[in-house]
């Protein structure tokens, strides 16, 4: 029940101290998840007070079955622009199909995230590893950042891709309103002071208390300061979208898409705070959250939400402590749909860039691109190319890239792996690589080597081509060749053969060949494939000292059957 139902792993210990964190981040995110949700629901085409409507239900019901403790929950831009480009074509313009099929991708999104959950198929994420989260939360931050800039200059910016967004921003430098730019660099300021100085005091609250006071009572508001404006009253009725096959279909592709989206975007923002905050997600039970989640903002005509890193990044500056926060700022915003929204009108939209710009700016770990630049190039660079890639082409196309070319990378390695030959260690009976150890000891008449990585189709080759031509080297002088497959976890009949090969090659030669050190599933396809019968008994106990002790016991024994038949 703890893993189904995560709120009894934390529900014990929460304190009053613990309520107060949450209910104040409930509050911040509240702030920001409100004028960011109508512009996202206008964004895909629907009324303001849907993308609200996210916020209320999807982060209530994630808040039941999530992982993470800080991930907020609701739309999201990527998302948002997916389901209108693609709803203007199969709603025909009709507003109220429009609202259906939005509602229906949600239910089909759910769908599938449960089915994904109970055949376990999470291992997707597994993919997206440390590196590209390095590289996808400095591209993230300052993809996020350049949405908010519009604001902080108080111009009306650009849409599409990043360097289109910063192509409009340079044009429109000339129409500043430097009372915004100033404004929000003076927030700005205090927030990033209050967090440096007053850790864990809720600063950002009390600079959009001022703002509003400032921009509803003083004459800065006829200096065109944009507001979040009077949001539409009333909560949302529930009912459970219209199903029919036709339209099921209709959605199916757009629905799979905003979950690869979804989850992809929900788990790698979750991991970014989680691993921030020292603890760990666990993606398989992400699956059921996000479903629920979405099934429950679907009954309230909502459209499919996820986990984002701007919200999540506000929240867990906010001073999150559990996804109680979610529970908080549903109440609050269904409080302010009630009740509050003449009070938030007023509040500066160049705030809430101010609030993101401080969040996010975190995200961006120059001194972990400096440290993978010294250690490991290759981590470097797919780190820098998950960052570009989601500059270039978004979020979810910059995880993937990033993901892909870690693949790649591990084909690569694994395709042309490390070959080393060994010596002994004097004074011990251990063996390790002579080009790392030049001072090991050559044994006599004796070959040992060992791959570094499994041993499987597409690199036998590699490995024969590497060790086949040292052995030719010293035919003449070789009695024992032993073949250590401590370092092979892993090898496919592929390998099988190839052990095989250098079997009957050396054989024809006259020169022994043996393998040591092997696991046991490396021992069962050996069985499997015919091979061990022709070694002798590949033991789990016996070390590459053993093997050579009973193989040059067996060499002698051949050369004395050899003399006495000669």
């Amino acid at each position: 029940m703890k893993k189904i139902f995560p709120p009894l792993q934390w529900l014990p210990d929460y304190d009053i101290k613990t309520m107060g964190a949450d209910a104040v981040a409930g509050i911040m995110l509240t702030a920001y998840a409100i004028p960011v949700s109508l512009a996202y629901a206008t964004l895909a085409g629907l009324p303001p007070q849907y993308g609200i409507f996210g916020y209320l239900l999807g982060g209530l019901f994630y808040a039941m079955f999530g992982t993470s403790r800080q991930l907020a929950i609701g739309p999201t831009s990527a998302i948002s622009m997916v389901i209108g480009l693609t709803l203007a074509n199969l709603s025909g313009g009709d507003p109220q199909r429009w609202l259906d099929l939005a509602s229906l991708t949600a239910v089909v999104l759910g769908g599938m995230s449960l089915l994904a959950y109970i055949l376990r198929l999470d291992s997707i994420i597994n993919f997206i590893s440390e590196t590209v989260l390095t590289g996808f939360k400095a591209g993230a931050a300052l993809t996020i950042m350049m949405t908010q800039l519009p604001k902080m200059f108080g111009v009306p910016g650009g849409s599409g891709s990043f360097f289109h967004r910063f192509a409009e921003i340079v044009r429109q430098l000339p129409d500043t309103n430097y009372y915004v730019l100033v404004f929000g660099l003076i927030a700005f300021i205090l927030i990033l002071l209050g967090e440096k100085y007053f850790h864990g005091k809720p600063i950002a609250i009390y600079v959009v208390i001022l703002s509003i006071l400032l921009i509803s009572f003083t004459p800065l508001a006829d200096h065109g300061f944009k507001t979040v404006g009077l949001i539409p009253a009333g909560l949302p009725k529930l009912h459970i979208p219209h199903l029919n096959m036709a339209d099921i279909q209709s959605v199916m592709s757009l629905s799979f898409a905003c979950f690869l989206l979804a989850y992809i975007e929900s788990v790698s923002a979750a991991r970014t705070i989680a691993q921030k905050n020292n603890y760990e997600i666990n993606p398989h039970q992400e699956l059921l959250a996000l479903g629920v989640a979405n099934l429950a903002t679907a009954l309230g005509n909502g459209y499919p939400v996820s986990g984002g890193l701007s919200q999540s990044a506000v929240n867990d500056e906010a001073g999150a402590k559990t996804p109680m926060a979610l529970v908080f700022t549903s109440v609050f915003i269904g409080i302010c749909l009630l009740f509050l929204s003449a009070l938030l009108k007023n509040l500066p939209t160049v705030i809430l860039a101010a609030i993101v710009f401080v969040a996010v700016e975190k995200l961006i770990n120059i001194k972990e691109f400096r440290r993978m630049w010294k250690v490991n190039k290759f981590d470097f660079v797919i780190a820098l190319l998950a960052g570009l890639s989601v500059i270039a082409f978004g979020i979810l196309q910059g995880v993937l890239i990033g993901a892909l070319a870690s693949l790649l990378l591990i084909i690569r390695f694994v395709s042309s792996p490390h070959v080393a030959f060994l010596g002994r260690i004097p004074g011990t009976e251990r063996f390790t690589d002579l080009k790392r150890h030049p001072d090991n000891i050559v044994l006599p008449g004796i070959l040992l080597f060992r791959v570094e990585a499994p041993i499987v189709y597409f690199n036998v080759n590699y490995i024969y081509s590497r060790v086949w031509p040292v052995i030719s080297k010293d035919i003449s002088t070789l009695k024992i060749v032993i073949f250590d497959l401590s370092t092979s976890a892993y090898i496919d009949s592929s390998g099988a053969r190839l052990i095989k090969k250098f079997y009957f090659n050396l054989e024809s030669r006259g020169v022994i060949f043996k393998v040591a050190e092997a696991h046991s599933e490396v021992r069962d396809i050996l069985r499997f494939e015919d091979v061990e019968h022709l070694l002798g008994h590949v033991s789990r106990r016996d070390s590459i000292h053993d093997v050579i002790t009973n193989t040059l016991t067996e060499a002698e024994m051949r050369d004395k059957i050899r003399e006495e038949s000669i």
